[in-house]
Parts: C-alpha cells; sequence; structure tokens
C-alpha cells in the first residue's frame, strides 16, 4: 500500500469557482515512488454550489457539514485524513510544482522537524505574482521562533500559515486549527512552533490568490475588537503550550 500525503481543503459556494485550479495544480505534483495524495474537500456549509466543481477522480474525498468557518472545516476534514502528512490547500490558492516532493523529503529526512512552510507568491487577478518582503532564510525554525518574530511585527508571522505541511500526528495532538473566525490557521502555525522546530523552504510553493471575494479582505477581518481578542487568543494558547514540559518529538 502506498503512502500518502493528505491535502485538505475547506471550501464553501463562492469559493468554489476556483477548485478545478487547485485540482490542476495538484495533478502537476510529482511524489516519490511509493507516495501518493488524497484530496480531501470539506465545505463549509450543505448547499449545492459546491460539489458541481469537484472532480470526479478517486483521489478526491468530498464532504459537507454544518457551516463554522474554515478553521472548523479543516479539523472536521481531518475524519478523513488518513495519511502520514497533512498539507492545507486554500480552495483559491493553487500549489506551486513540485512542493509536495519538496516538503515530503524535509520531514522525511529529520524526525526532529515537526512541519514545513514555504515562499508563497500573491496571484494578481491579472495573472501576475508578486512576493512578500521580508523572507527568512532557507532552513530550520527554531521553537518559538514564529511567535517572536509575529508579536513584534504587529502580528505578521515571518511565513505563511497557508503553505502548512504538517505531520499529522502532531496535527491532531494540537486540536487541528483554532476555533476561531479568523487567524486560525495562524493561531495553529504558533502553536506548532511552540512545540516543534520546522523548515522554510525558499523554493516558491504556493501561488496566493488574491481577489475581491477572499476573506482576509473583507471589513469583518479588520474589526479592531475582534482582531484584538483573536490575537490574544492566539498568543496566550503559543504561550501556554510553551510552558509545558512536553516537545516534539518527545525525546528532544
Amino acid at each position: 500500500m502506498k503512502r500518502r500525503i493528505v491535502v485538505v481543503t475547506a471550501v464553501h459556494g463562492p469559493h468554489a469557482r476556483f477548485l478545478p485550479e487547485a485540482y490542476a495544480s495538484l495533478c502537476g505534483q510529482g511524489l516519490p515512488e511509493g507516495w501518493e495524495w488524497h484530496w480531501v474537500v470539506q465545505e463549509d456549509g450543505e448547499g449545492e454550489d459546491v460539489r458541481p466543481y469537484v472532480p470526479d477522480d478517486p483521489r478526491v474525498t468530498f464532504r459537507q457539514g454544518r457551516a463554522g468557518g474554515p478553521g472548523v472545516a479543516r479539523t472536521v476534514a481531518l475524519a478523513h485524513a488518513e495519511g502520514e502528512y497533512v498539507t492545507v490547500l486554500d480552495a483559491d490558492d493553487q500549489l506551486a510544482a513540485g512542493v509536495l516532493g519538496r516538503n515530503l523529503a524535509v520531514l522525511e529526512g529529520d524526525r526532529g522537524l515537526g512541519w514545513v512552510t514555504s515562499r508563497v507568491l500573491d496571484l494578481l487577478p491579472d495573472g501576475s505574482t508578486v512576493g512578500f518582503p521580508g523572507d527568512p532564510d532557507e532552513g530550520v525554525i527554531e521553537r518559538g521562533a514564529v511567535l517572536e518574530h509575529w508579536k513584534a511585527n504587529g502580528f505578521l508571522a515571518q511565513v505563511h500559515p497557508a503553505s502548512l505541511f504538517v505531520r499529522r500526528e502532531l496535527l491532531l495532538a494540537l486540536g487541528g486549527w483554532m476555533a476561531l473566525p479568523a487567524s486560525e490557521d495562524t493561531g495553529l502555525l504558533l502553536a506548532l512552533n511552540a512545540v516543534s522546530r520546522g523548515w522554510f523552504s525558499g523554493e516558491v510553493g504556493l501561488l496566493y490568490r488574491k481577489w475581491e471575494g477572499q476573506v482576509t479582505g473583507q471589513a469583518a477581518h479588520a474589526d479592531r475588537a475582534e482582531r484584538t481578542a483573536r490575537m490574544a487568543v492566539v498568543e496566550a494558547r503559543a504561550r501556554a503550550l510553551a510552558r509545558l514540559p512536553w516537545g516534539f518529538p518527545a525525546a528532544l
């Protein structure tokens, strides 16, 4: 039996039209002999708008459930994540060529690392791409480094949580994504880095679509009171985890 990378995508109606492009980026991935990917598409809701865009492919599982936001949808999708590794792919984003194989090689090559993130490019409406300033050097990200940078730079992490590739057992141990209306992926990233070392790949791993309908562009996302509360609980969780006498792997 082949070993598996599970790709988890949360989606709702307005984002469904981008699923074919996300799927194409998956089909372009090359993996080593003995490995396969499986795509779990979890609708955040139970409507009729998403299913027509889900490809008919035995490597794809489509599920629906009551709406609770992207963090809830991704975490529920873990019920179908039967594989050693999990990577997130937002419905409107695209994987860069070869990223799954590169990330797999990093974690297979070093059992002391828990997760990988990659360089991300913004994908603009005209098809052009723009990089993020201030990417770290390729290499190990020590425990606590993401929280330190995030706190010192206006709640902006130096690596992008939308590019996360993680060991499934570690993801489950931390309870999946945070139960927040937004920043749930940043909260997970900080929690992972509180208990484990990670890796940043300097090669482009993700095209992050910028468009008028994305959740992070909506007014509610910038509501000051809610944002303050989100950042407070994200930080508190990371610091609480860092104080525990536990890390990944347990021997470290």
